[in-house]
């Protein structure tokens, strides 16, 4: 188990869409500890394997003292509350901004051995779970917000000091050939 670095806003990898678990092995079971770890580490609610630069369809959350994952989720909306709140994101350290997600969902997936798990949640569960699944879609919350909001919120996020970190550079190497 390890503390891996966090992909920030502007890394290509949090715009791909994630590909599917297939094999539920030793190497999934280590992504699962990984991501909680860092999870951990940055005081997160949640993270996805996309901000750690793995692409592929995982989830970690701990809300309200309950620490789960999810592979391969599928979320579904349950009725048709909404709530409107503060969202931040391990990969757009230091803001928060309101964001609408639907007040409880149901998710259904598997866990790291391969066994089939549904999560049902409200409030931060549901809306950490909505948020995680958008990073396996290759959405950041910030792409949720309303054009007034997204705009002022990509202003603040340009002048912030760890902005361009993110940014992928081309790493250029001579051939000895």
């Amino acid at each position: 188990m390890s503390v891996t670095p966090i992909r920030l806003f502007g890394d290509p990898v949090l715009h791909r869409p994630a590909a599917p678990v297939v094999d539920f092995d030793k190497e999934l079971r280590q992504l699962v500890a990984d991501l909680t770890d860092t999870m951990h580490a940055a005081g997160g609610a949640g993270l996805a394997a996309p901000q750690i630069g793995v692409g592929l369809r995982v989830f970690t959350w701990d809300v309200d003292g309950e620490v789960g994952h999810l592979v391969n989720p599928d979320v579904t909306p349950v009725g048709d509350e909404f709530q409107e709140g503060p969202e931040g994101c391990l990969s757009i350290p230091d803001f928060r901004f309101d964001c609408r997600r639907h007040l409880t969902v149901a998710a259904t997936g598997w866990n790291m051995h391969g066994e089939p798990i549904r999560v049902e949640g409200s409030h931060m569960l549901a809306r950490a779970v909505q948020h995680e699944t958008d990073h396996l879609d290759g959405v950041l919350f910030v792409e949720r917000l309303d054009a007034e909001a997204r705009a002022a919120a990509m202003a603040a996020i340009q002048g912030a000091e760890w902005a361009g970190m993110g940014a992928w550079v081309p790493r250029i190497e001579v051939s000895p050939h």
